[in-house]
């Protein structure tokens, strides 16, 4: 019966006494031995007499990165990766992407039991072994417009691939990383798919469009026009400026597509988390414990039409259930994030309450932390889970991350009320003085930290280092040795400050200096510009950005192509910057950060003052007011600048306004960088008023 079957297709026959299955090649039959892993209930089988299945999709792959950035498999032995590979095959995976030893990283990782090269080989084999297809992430990195360097490159790649037992697929981004040109970046690839074929005569050649800008797009496009025969086809991953339906529009059926999903992270993203709160960005960062049952189906939905698979860009062990669900979908996309939630219970946890955790802890991140009581109830889910004793690492993922989520509620209900309390003392100040004023507000600041944080605290650290422990995950830089915070090291996020401590404790010192009492009543008592009866946005901060445009949103627009994000800057509190400093607003590529006004005075003048604040960029912004233009192109000067511009009455007679702020179209790269933070939309008054002493003009 087996060799009637398809070779990923499994038939099983269960009887009271047997289990029979029928399956042409040994992956075949990986798959069906996880199907009934899948089945199993404390040892009973829960299945009907005859199951048949075989996948949706041709290609359901995901990536291994053997590199210093990855969050844990940089320190697993090869048992470890081996086993890695079996639960990929288990859960219905059939194709391993192994990142070369040549990508855009440190040559080798302190943590690493075994050298890259010698890692890379060993694994190739066990996942040939298993009947899986063995895939290569090779970027290509050298300046190929000197003489010589192509050479080089294919020499090279003829080497690794010279020593490898199996390769089946071999992937070149066209960048993230990479710089090439697609004038080059063809020739040079051809020359490689050749080095490719002689070694392994059926491997298939993949290019990506990623990095490329309006111009290298097109470029790249008119390669493809060309019908490059070494070429099996395009697959489409993050910093693509295009859609994937323009992809297939373009590409118009010249060649398979696959995707390349990002499953690891939550922000400066593919996928960046909708209108996520700036004390979770803060603290737990760009690659925390990220399970997104419901997003992860409407990625899927997003992204799978037209399409023959895809292999799921992941950095570690932090998205192991975003991984798992894209396998699972990828066999049946009808599959219910519930009957995966389960059956990722039977295999791996023990305890069926296990099912509605992940769906928990997505909910746990929407809406302001503090006022969301919904993650005290999943800490409490997941700590009364019963995992059984064979349950492995991946129940410490989700106590880690209900944990955390916790420990941020309770200390974000502590800085708010620390600050509020501050920040009313500070507005008290023309009534008791500012001396007074100041000392009650650092008072306030100083108020201890409630008793129930400090439990947290150690529950997450003790979490942290059961996961380095069983799972090598580098939750700490100094703990666990991880390259760096923002590759999953969270832990040492977790105390940052929440609130605006640092900024207005310094802000108050140098009022304090202020000649005359009057001067310091003023610098200390409304930097919010309420006295102003400014229209205000803390734009990042998604319960404080009324006038914020949001555009289409997640759910058509799962890439935020022409939807408004909200980010965090780089820094933190505690170096002195304003919560709301870095917090930001910004659109991608052509899309500008729009802002919308109604019910303005007709017969007033508006002054609008912007804080452009944020990451490290420098790239310039026009600001146009009912499209019309209110400044042209400008750089950012300094990682925050005040840029203050007139209104022509003109705009706003009819008691409405529309602001954009623009960047040069035809941009490459993940097309960040534009972003705003702070936005004050200030009547003039009607006649002059004096200045009070000593204020800033």
């Amino acid at each position: 019966m087996s060799a009637k079957l398809a070779p990923e297709a499994f038939a099983i026959t269960t009887t009271p006494r047997t289990i029979t299955i029928c399956a042409a090649t040994t992956r075949a039959r990986l798959f069906a031995a996880g199907w009934l892993l899948r089945h199993l209930d404390d040892l009973t089988l829960t299945a009907p007499p005859h199951v048949a299945e075989a996948p949706a999709m041709a290609i359901r792959g995901t990536q291994i990165g053997y590199r210093a950035k990855n969050n844990s498999y940089d320190a697993w032995g090869l048992p470890m990766l081996t086993r890695r590979i079996e639960d990929f095959a288990l859960l219905g995976g059939n194709r391993i992407q192994f990142v070369a030893p040549v990508s855009d990283d440190a040559a080798t990782s302190p943590l690493s039991p075994l050298p890259a090269t010698e890692t890379l080989i060993a694994v190739a084999a066990a996942t040939h072994r298993l009947g899986l297809d063995v895939a290569l992430f090779y970027p290509l990195l050298r300046d190929y417009e000197k003489s010589g360097s192509a050479d080089a490159e294919v020499a090279d790649f003829a080497t690794l691939a010279a020593r490898l037992p199996a390769l089946d697929a071999l992937y070149i981004p066209g960048g993230d990383p990479g710089h090439t040109a697609p004038d080059r970046l063809f020739p040079v690839a051809q020359r490689i798919a050749a080095a490719l074929r002689r070694r392994f005569a059926n491997a298939e050649m993949l290019l990506s469009t990623q990095g490329f800008d309006a111009a290298g797009l097109d470029a790249f496009h008119a390669q493809l026009a060309k019908h490059p025969r070494w070429l099996t086809a395009i697959f489409v991953g993050p910093q693509t400026r295009d859609s994937l339906a323009t992809h297939r529009a373009r590409i118009a059926g010249r060649l398979p597509v696959e995707t390349y999903p990002d499953t690891a992270h939550t922000m400066h993203a593919q996928f960046p988390i909708p209108d996520w709160h700036p004390a979770f960005a803060l603290t737990q960062g760009r690659e925390p414990v990220n399970p997104r049952p419901a997003a992860t189906a409407q990625i899927f939905a997003y992204l799978a039409p037209q399409t023959r698979g895809f292999v799921t860009y992941s950095e570690g062990v932090n998205d192991d259930w975003n991984v798992t669900q894209w396998f699972r979908l990828g066999w049946n996309p009808a599959t219910p994030a519930a009957e995966i939630a389960a059956d990722y219970a039977r295999m791996f946890v023990g305890d069926m309450a296990f099912a509605a955790v992940p769906q928990a802890l997505e909910g746990n991140w929407r809406g302001d932390p503090s006022a969301n009581a919904g993650i005290d109830a999943t800490a409490r889910l997941v700590a009364d889970l019963k995992p059984a004793r064979w349950a492995d690492w991946r129940i410490d993922l989700y106590r880690y991350r209900a944990t955390y989520d916790a420990l941020v509620r309770h200390r974000l209900i502590a800085a708010k009320a620390a600050q509020g309390e501050a920040l009313w003392t500070l507005r008290q100040a023309p009534a008791t003085g500012a001396e007074p004023a100041v000392v009650a507000a650092r008072f306030a600041y100083a108020r201890p930290e409630p008793a129930m944080i400090a439990p947290l605290r150690a529950d997450l650290t003790a979490i942290a280092d059961r996961l380095w422990r069983r799972a090598r995950m580098q939750l700490s830089v100094p703990r666990h040795g991880a390259s760096n915070w923002e590759r999953g090291a969270n832990l040492d996020r977790a105390d940052i400050q929440l609130n605006d401590r640092t900024s207005v404790e310094a802000a108050m010192t140098e009022a304090l200096t202020r000649p005359d009492a009057a001067a310091r009543l003023y610098a200390i008592g409304d930097p919010w510009r309420s006295r102003d009866l400014a229209l205000y946005d803390d734009l990042g901060d998604p319960t404080a950005e009324p006038h914020l445009v949001r555009g289409p949103g997640f759910d058509t627009d799962p890439q935020s192509l022409a939807s408004a994000i909200d980010g965090v800057a780089d820094h933190i509190p505690d170096e002195g910057w304003r919560m709301a400093d870095l917090s930001y607003a910004e659109g991608l590529y052509e899309t500008p950060v729009r802002l919308s006004y109604t019910g303005l005075e007709r017969n007033r003048r508006y002054r609008l003052i912007a804080r452009w604040a944020g990451e490290d960029y420098a790239l310039p912004m026009r600001l146009t007011g009912d499209g019309v233009e209110l400044h042209g192109f400008r750089p950012r000067k300094g990682d925050r600048e005040t840029v203050e511009t007139p209104i022509p009455q003109t705009l706003t007679a009819n008691g409405t306004l529309t602001l954009e702020w623009h960047r040069p179209a035809g941009i490459g790269g993940g097309g960040r960088g534009h972003q705003i933070a702070q936005t004050w939309l200030i009547p003039e008054p009607l006649s002059p008023e004096p200045k009070a002493p000593g204020a800033e003009q």
